[in-house]
């Protein structure tokens, strides 16, 4: 059944999923196909990209002044700038994002026109430690929030993540799904109110 004529409708938002590791089972990429999943589920229409399939050089300023945007900045910034929300699942190295999650966002930030700016953000962790990456995830809410997006408040952090997914990639634990579910509500409530603002 259809809704009653005049009954205003929620748009669906377009969503852009990433993970910031390369690695083929990297835990963090398990975590987001959970993500996407959920988000679909709370009504989000997501493109999930794979970043070893948008190759960067590492970021330089000089080589940017000679040569202008690479081509994958080119496509990124223009996934960025058709979405919505960004739901990014941000592995711990060092204690702090990936090299690969800093250059991309080092390398979509280059554009004209900040294409950050009013975005809204989810971010995600998993780590096969106690902290489940809690380090990382601050430090990619802190860089993003600093860029204009509006970073939802709900966090999911995945600690022992080594242990955490079933043979079919599902989680195990029913409250770590609870909080993946939380985060996906958040990022698609708020950027369906905000894109039809």
């Amino acid at each position: 059944m259809g809704l009653p004529v005049g009954m205003p409708t929620t748009p669906q938002p377009r969503i852009l999923a990433f993970a910031g590791s390369a690695r083929r089972d990297s835990l963090n990429r398990k975590l987001l196909a959970v993500a996407v999943a959920a988000t679909r589920a709370a009504g989000g229409e997501v493109t999930l990209i794979d970043l070893n399939e948008l190759s960067l050089p590492l970021y330089h300023g000089d080589e940017e002044d000679a040569r202008g945007l690479p081509p994958a900045a080119v496509k990124l910034i223009d996934l960025v700038n058709t979405h919505q929300g960004l739901l990014i699942a941000s592995p711990e190295y060092n204690s702090f994002i990936t090299p690969l999650l800093k250059n991309t966002v080092d390398w979509i930030s280059r554009a004209e026109e900040n294409p950050f700016i009013g975005k809204v953000a989810a971010v995600l962790s998993a780590s096969p430690g106690a902290l489940g990456g809690v380090r990382s995830m601050m430090h990619a809410r802190h860089l993003l929030l600093h860029l204009g997006c509006q970073v939802v408040p709900a966090q999911c952090m995945l600690p022992k993540a080594h242990e955490a997914f079933d043979a079919a990639g599902g989680l195990k634990d029913a409250r770590a799904l609870k909080s993946v579910e939380a985060v996906a509500r958040q990022l698609v409530d708020l950027s369906a109110k905000l894109g039809a603002a």
